[in-house]
């Protein structure tokens, strides 16, 4: 990441309980897989029938996001399809190619509703930096007003290929923290989370409710999908940790259900797996910081510095540096892990890793004059857990 750092957007705020049967902002996520034809080419009648469950909500009175994939999926069926281009340069170029003809079958399948829709293309800057955060805020909110579904994607066109979302299953849920959604729907082509990968075990269950994310939930999950999209069911557990520190609670469940978006809203029991939100809210800047962006480099701190991160929230300063390791910039994310080498917290570091290794152990005294002292500043940093 380039560019100056934002300061923090506002304290650690508290979750709202939801009030049963109130109109809701509701984003909703749909996979690759779940809209595609077997020659993953865009399918009308499937974005047809999650039209008609959108438009359904709305008709109850609530506010619907919609996150799609499929904008590289429809661009290379229309380029002549054939295995899947890998290269960064040739998936933004069949991206562009495939928006409008991804944008054209929800245009079509909501006008036939009388909904009106409109394209929202994001990129990770507008969630790093306050005033583009700001900027998409307002665009979003004034669609939901105007009574508009805004479908949101990423902005793969353009985008820095260092800089990125990774998959649609994350920027769903920072979009739900951005429009301040009551539920995140993420409709895939299983049932939600199992206890065992179904390809490969006869015995794998629902699991219906999880009330935190942990490292064993993280090992069921497993990895990447299908060939057609950039997420599995890890991305979606990453996703649903990022909205219950967001405070939004989030399903993950079969886009193939009949009535899925209305069971997910109503909370029908078996809909899908449900994430329960957690009662402290993180800033959007910080939701970012923690969960969508990859850290380039470890540092390794002594109990002092750890319990002063932890209890004081405090920045960290060269003195508590034991180790440094990765070859991260001015700016990268870093992962900050104890004397035990369990990772506790991540952040934004200010000085590149050559600096850091070199002041180690230092005091502020000793450092260059006019050098900043915090190697992560406490606006830059996240405890995790």
């Amino acid at each position: 990441m380039t560019g100056p750092a934002p300061r923090r957007e506002g304290p650690v705020e508290v979750a709202p309980e939801p009030v049963p049967g109130a109109a809701r902002t509701v984003v909703v996520k749909i996979g690759s897989s779940s809209i595609t034809t077997s020659d993953a080419g865009v399918d009308p009648v499937a974005i047809d029938r999650l039209c008609a469950q959108v438009a359904e909500l709305r008709a109850m009175g609530h506010s619907v996001v919609l996150v799609s994939s499929g904008a590289i999926a429809a661009g290379w069926s229309a380029l002549g399809g054939g295995v899947r281009p890998t290269d960064p340069a040739t998936l933004q170029a069949v991206s562009a190619v495939g928006q409008s003809k991804l944008m054209r079958v929800y245009d079509d399948a909501f006008e036939a509703r009388a909904v009106a829709v409109g394209q929202v293309l994001l990129a990770p800057l507008d969630f790093i930096h306050r005033q583009q955060y700001l900027h998409a805020r307002q665009t979003l909110s004034r669609l939901l007003e105007l009574g508009v579904v805004p479908v949101v994607n990423e902005n793969d066109a353009t985008s820095d290929d260092e800089i990125r979302f990774g998959d649609n299953d994350r920027l769903a849920a920072l979009v739900a923290h951005l429009v301040a959604a009551d539920l995140l729907v993420l409709l895939t082509d299983t049932a939600g989370l199992l206890t065992a990968d179904p390809r490969t075990s006869t015995e794998a269950s629902l699991i219906e409710e999880v009330v935190e994310v942990d490292h064993e939930l993280e090992l069921v999950a497993g990895g990447a999908g299908s060939a057609v999209g950039s997420g599995g069911m890890a991305s979606k557990l990453a996703a649903a940790k990022i909205a219950a520190w967001s405070g939004v609670e989030t399903v993950i469940a079969d886009a193939g259900r009949p009535g899925v978006l209305r069971g997910a809203v109503g909370g029908e029991p078996g809909v899908g797996t449900v994430f329960r939100p957690r009662g402290r809210l993180l800033p959007a800047r910080k939701l970012w910081i923690a969960f969508a962006v990859a850290a380039a480099g470890t540092l390794v701190v002594d109990e002092g510095a750890r319990l002063a991160l932890l209890e004081r929230e405090a920045s960290l300063l060269p003195a508590g540096v034991v180790s440094v390791s990765g070859g991260f910039d001015a700016d990268d994310a870093v992962e900050i892990a104890g004397p035990d080498g369990v990772v506790f917290a991540k952040g934004l570091v200010r000085h590149p890793a050559h600096l850091v290794a070199s002041w180690a152990g230092r005091r502020t005294t000793e450092l260059p004059d006019g050098a900043a002292p915090e190697v992560v500043h406490r606006d830059d940093l996240v405890v995790l857990g």
